[in-house]
């Protein structure tokens, strides 16, 4: 029988992010109907969705992990077993020789570093690429635009020389994006580095496709998959985080009081600077189950934060009914982007893990403590 988050709220130490089996399920079969139709493989990128605990259920889809460094790529190597592709603004001397040995594939930022390490890498077999920068995004803010003026990631044509070592092409211009976004990067792909691309094995068309979210035209991403990989008889591959966790999960929070200043506001035990990021760098306004706009009416609270940081605030809604100390908050689409940024400032206590698995039973896969807090300290 299928169980809810609701059946299992009473069970949840809050602060908590829940990652519900089935609903990861049903991405990773989207994903891998996307693999059989194009061709493509499809790495889940661990900067986006990094819950190893569900790496045994992720590894029956998807080819692999791709990896920001040497932790990642570690994690990917002890947890997925599976291809491991590994990028880098800049690789660390000291680091790079593990980095090669745990790695499939690593692809560089600039021709130095390319240079620099080569011998190492072509030294554990790796296949090497490099990031290029095609100077086209649909990113929607600058922070997520990797194209944007002056970036610091990828090569542009204007720098750009082929060298004999490698065998591939990365680039990453998109940040939630259609796939009609994409078309038009590989149109500046093929614009500036066309020439190179029947010289490559395989290229990599980095993330923010937003494979698993309703409405979009998988279709044509299928279709452009499958053209430019039959074009210049090469590999493609896709590195999708936030689409493996899509609406997969949730944050869920404890009311722990009720204050007054112009305005009903709840403080609960989460935080937008701690535990939600992204809803102040991009900034956003989460989704909370069960609740609306203020314009439409009803019992309108504040939602904030329990950090010093006036600003720690999440937003503003309105529920059908008064909310009362202890009450708990629901937060959707937690999972992906989320814990992976997770600080302990202030010392605010960790969000829990937890999987509400296929049978309907939670599990918490990790509970953190104040030796988490105290050992990233000194």
């Amino acid at each position: 029988m299928e169980r809810g988050i609701e059946e299992v709220l009473h069970r949840i130490p809050t602060p908590c992010y829940i990652c519900e089996e089935r609903l990861l399920r049903r991405n990773l079969e989207i994903l891998d109907e996307i693999e059989r139709e194009s061709g493509a493989k499809i790495i889940v990128a661990l900067k986006g969705f990094a819950m190893w605990s569900t790496f045994p259920l992720v590894g029956e889809y998807l080819a692999g992990a791709a990896a920001s460094g040497l932790w990642e790529a570690q994690l990917a190597f002890e947890e997925l077993g599976k291809e491991v592709h590994t990028y880098s603004p800049a690789f660390k001397d000291d680091e790079f020789p593990l980095i090669a040995k745990m790695s499939d594939y690593i692809i560089f930022n600039s021709l130095y570093q390319l240079h620099h390490f080569k011998e190492i890498a072509q030294s554990h077999n790796c296949s090497l690429g490099i990031r290029i920068n095609p100077e086209v995004s649909a990113a929607p803010i600058d922070l997520y635009n990797p194209c944007a003026p002056y970036s610091r990631l990828g090569v542009t044509r204007k720098e750009f020389q082929w060298d004999d070592g490698l065998e591939g092409l990365h680039f990453h211009a998109l940040c939630e994006e259609s796939a009609e976004s994409l078309q038009k990067v590989l149109e500046g792909v093929r614009e500036r580095f066309g020439e190179f691309l029947p010289r490559c094995r395989w290229v990599n068309f980095g993330g923010g496709h937003h494979i698993t979210k309703e409405g979009y035209n998988r279709e044509l991403l299928v279709k452009l998959i499958r053209e430019f990989g039959e074009e210049y008889d090469l590999q493609v591959y896709l590195e999708p985080g936030e689409a493996v966790g899509w609406e997969t999960g949730v944050l869920v929070a404890t009311v722990i009081d009720i204050v007054h200043n112009g305005m009903d506001i709840a403080i609960l035990d989460t935080s937008a600077e701690t535990h939600m990021p992204d809803v102040l760098a991009m900034p956003y306004k989460p989704r909370v189950r069960g609740a609306k706009e203020p314009s439409e009416g009803g019992y309108i609270y504040r939602l904030g934060g329990n950090s010093c940081l006036a600003g720690d605030i999440i937003g503003d809604y309105s529920f059908d009914h008064p909310l009362k100390r202890g009450d708990k908050i629901i937060f959707e689409d937690m999972i992906h982007y989320t814990f992976v940024k997770n600080t302990t400032f202030n010392g605010i206590r960790l969000p829990s893990l937890a999987i509400l698995r296929e049978n309907g039973e939670l599990e918490i896969v990790k509970k953190f403590d104040y030796c988490d807090y105290k050992h990233r300290l000194s």
